[in-house]
Formats: structure tokens, C-alpha cells, sequence
């Protein structure tokens, strides 16, 4: 008997293949109208298809953003009370300060670029709950006496230039001008970018204009940059205020959320080329900030030390004595150079603590109550009738201990190559960071033993 071979089973269609998910999504494509053509600049640029200062172009900008908490309110107070007191002696701590915010913020941008996250996200990945509630806390410390800085230098420039504004109402137009800043961040990175950059820009415009007026020593200048030398307890203080007015904790922690989602490189290959242009942008951008802190103590120097007025306490006195001993509205320039470094700082202070919250704890809160909160010290300083120029100048010796609690984790994940891959720092950087980090501590410790001592 025949036997009928069984009819074939159709076969089934093969599976259709899932698309390929990217690690991060195609940023021109999900970018905002104003960043797009900064985007597109940038991929040109890692492509080669653009060279020189075409391609750098594109990358400029987080460090200005992270550069401006390096000539806030805290630095007037600092930089004229050095020069006034004591000459260009200090200008070798200023210059110092510097070199290490270069190192530092280019590390913070490098961990940024490498992991794609923020060095307050790898801290909360890597260290235990305990650790990260106390870091936190440290932070947002530390952000309450940033703003107080920030709040009560903008608020001095404008009853400076305008002495029918109380200093009270002057702050809380300084709260209001800040979210208007913020506000211009919903429109994209560059919108914002550029509004710091042209505040930055006011700054140095004032302080250039009154170098030429003060015509100070130039050998003066040349002994205090390259002499390490201090003079007596009140010139140590003063030294870690400048010290913790230039290296500032909050903007290590934003520099690495600037650059984290920038620019985002596919390859390694694609984040050393991001890297070497962001290092630029650190060098350029930093390096304008220390001149415009030298320049402040060189004024100091020249206008006051050198007419005998070493008693200057305030930025109400040196904004009295720059119209007495310079002219031609060099008080009037100093007001606008303190007014944007307050409006500036402060708008940056808040960008940074949010960063901090939502990198540490994984919470959010909305930005007018963050700057309810964090603005709260200063208007009370303001309200009871402290010196607000006193207040600046301890607020960036209470920086300077926030310091170490940044940098120490920062330092770690850099040469930690399973985090890094190719962008590890090399052993030279390690040794310079660890340095700087040692240096700092033990500056800190002998001010706590100045402080305790009464000395």
C-alpha cells in the first residue's frame, strides 16, 4: 500500500531583527533649535572635517560656565583685602590657586566626558548610603555659603550704583535677576552659555580698565607672582580665603554635568579628541579668570597698600577709595564688575546645587525653593545688620574646607581605569592632584588650629 508523504509544515517567517539601542541617543536629533547647529559643529569637528579654531569652537563653554565661580563676590572681598593689606605679597597664592583649578576642573570635565555621568552620580555608585548622605550634606552646605557670597556681592553692586536701594530689597532683586538667567538655560546649553560669557565680559572690561588707570609695579607684580611668602596669622587667613574663593567644591561637581551630555563620544577614540578640545576650553577660560584675579589684588595693591590705606575692610570702602585714588568712574566700573560677578555666580551656585541634589540622592526640587533655601543666609545677614563684606570673606574660608570632600573623590575615579578606559590620568596628573589635595588639607588643618587657638 502506497504511503502518502506527509505535507510540509509551512516554515515560520524568521524573526524580524530588533534595532540596534544606542547607548545614548543621537544628540542632534534630540537637541533643542538652539543647540543644534552647535551640535552639528561638533561632529564636524570630531570627523576632521573642520581644523584650528573652527573646530574648538563648538566645545567652548562649560568651562566659562564653571569659570565664573572663580570671579564671584568672594573674590573682591578676598583679592582687595590681600592687596590692601598687604601689597602684591599674596598675588603668588592667587596665581597658585589658579594652576590647580585648571588641574582640577579639567579632571572634572575629563570624568564627565568618560562615564557620562556627573561626579556626584559616580560617588553615589561607588561609596556606601552613609557615605553619600554625608557628602551631600557637606555640599549643601557648602552651597549656602557660596550663595551667601554670591547674594551679598550682587547685592552690594547694586547699592553701590544705585545708594537709594536698600541692601535688602538689592538682594532680592539679585534672586529674581538669577532666575531670569536660568530661564534663558530652557532654550539650550549655548543660550545660556553665552549670557555667562558676557558677564564674564563685563567683568573684565572693568577690571582691565582700571589696571591702566592704577599703573601699578610692575615689578611689584613680577616679586609677589613668584615669592611664597606670607607675613603674620591674618595674612595665612587670608591666603585660604583666596585660596577657597579660586578652587571652588560646587563647580567641580557641575563641570562634570556640563560635559557629560555635551558633546557625546561613540567611541574612545571620539571622547580624546572631546577631551582635548574641553582642555582648551579649561585653559582658555580659567586662564582669563586668573588674570582677572590678579588683576583684582594688583588694584588693591597699587590704589590702596601703596597710598598707605592698608585699613580697607569692605567693598564699600574700596568702591569710595577706587573714586578717591583712580577717578574717571573707576568706582563705577568696580559696581558693574561686582554686580555681574554676583548675578553671574549666583545663577551658576544654583545650576550647581542642583546638580548635587539629583547626583547624590536621585531628588529634585524646584529652582525657585532651591534658591528660597539656599539665598535664606545671606538675606538674613543682610536683614540683622552684619558686615556683608566680613561675611564674604569667612563664607570662602568655609569653602576652602569643602574642598577636599570634592576633590578627594574626584582624584580616585580619575585613575581608576575601569571607570576612565582611556582617559585615566597618567601617573604625573595623579601625583600632581594628590598634591594639591595635600596641600589644601594642610592648609585647612592649621587654619582650624589659628582659629581654635585664638591666634
Amino acid at each position: 500500500m502506497a504511503v502518502e508523504a506527509p505535507t510540509p509544515k509551512p516554515a515560520p517567517p524568521a524573526p524580524i531583527a530588533a534595532p540596534p539601542i544606542k547607548a545614548t541617543p543621537d544628540a542632534v536629533a534630540v537637541a533643542l533649535p538652539g543647540e543644534e547647529r552647535v551640535l552639528r559643529a561638533a561632529e564636524r569637528a570630531l570627523t576632521g572635517q573642520t581644523r584650528g579654531l573652527r573646530a574648538l569652537l563648538p566645545f567652548l563653554g562649560p568651562a566659562f560656565v564653571a569659570a565664573v565661580a572663580y570671579v564671584d563676590p568672594g573674590n573682591f572681598a578676598t583679592n582687595i583685602a590681600g592687596g590692601a593689606k598687604y601689597g602684591y605679597m599674596l598675588l603668588w597664592v592667587v596665581l597658585v590657586a589658579n594652576l590647580m583649578a585648571m588641574l582640577v576642573q579639567s579632571m572634572s570635565a575629563k570624568l564627565g566626558i568618560a562615564t557620562g555621568l556627573n561626579l556626584a552620580e559616580v560617588c553615589r555608585q561607588k561609596f556606601s548610603f552613609p557615605a553619600v548622605v554625608g557628602l551631600w550634606i557637606q555640599a549643601e552646605v557648602i552651597a549656602m555659603a557660596t550663595d551667601l557670597a554670591e547674594f551679598i556681592g550682587a547685592a552690594i553692586g547694586i547699592h553701590l550704583l544705585f545708594p537709594g536701594v536698600p541692601l535688602l530689597v538689592a538682594g532680592i532683586m539679585t534672586a529674581f535677576a538669577a532666575f531670569g538667567i536660568l530661564a534663558v538655560q530652557s532654550r539650550g546649553f549655548r543660550g545660556f552659555e553665552a549670557v555667562i560669557a558676557a558677564l564674564v565680559g563685563v567683568i573684565v572690561a572693568a577690571f582691565a580698565f582700571e589696571v591702566i588707570l592704577a599703573r601699578p609695579s610692575v615689578s611689584g607684580v613680577v616679586t609677589g607672582l613668584i615669592t611664597p611668602r606670607f607675613d603674620g596669622t591674618e595674612s595665612v587667613l587670608l591666603g585660604a580665603g583666596i585660596l577657597g574663593a579660586t578652587v571652588m567644591p560646587h563647580v567641580i561637581y557641575l563641570h562634570s554635568a556640563l560635559t557629560q551630555r555635551r558633546v557625546v563620544g561613540a567611541t574612545e577614540a571620539e571622547q580624546q579628541k572631546i577631551y582635548s578640545f574641553e582642555r582648551w576650553d579649561v585653559i582658555i577660560a580659567m586662564g582669563l579668570a586668573g588674570l582677572i584675579n590678579i588683576a583684582m589684588l594688583t588694584i588693591a595693591a597699587a590704589a590702596f597698600y601703596g597710598h598707605g590705606l592698608s585699613n580697607i575692610q569692605n567693598l564699600d570702602q574700596a568702591f569710595a577709595g577706587l573714586r578717591v585714588q583712580l577717578g574717571h568712574g573707576a568706582d563705577i566700573f568696580f559696581g558693574l564688575g561686582l554686580l555681574a560677578s554676583g548675578l553671574s555666580s549666583s545663577s551658576v551656585g544654583t545650576l550647581a546645587g542642583q546638580v548635587v541634589m539629583q547626583g547624590f540622592i536621585r531628588r529634585q526640587i524646584p529652582l525657585s525653593l532651591r534658591r528660597a533655601i539656599t539665598m535664606a543666609p545671606a538675606l538674613i545677614v543682610i536683614a540683622v545688620g552684619l558686615d556683608p563684606s566680613r561675611a564674604l570673606v569667612l563664607s570662602q574660608v568655609v569653602l576652602s574646607f569643602g574642598i577636599p570632600f570634592a576633590l578627594i573623590p574626584l582624584v580616585m575615579f580619575c585613575r581608576d581605569r575601569g571607570l576612565m578606559g582611556t582617559l585615566v590620568n597618567n601617573r604625573a596628573t595623579t601625583f600632581l592632584a594628590t598634591g594639591v589635595v595635600a596641600v589644601i588639607v594642610s592648609l585647612n588643618v592649621f587654619l582650624i588650629f589659628l582659629l581654635v587657638s585664638g591666634r
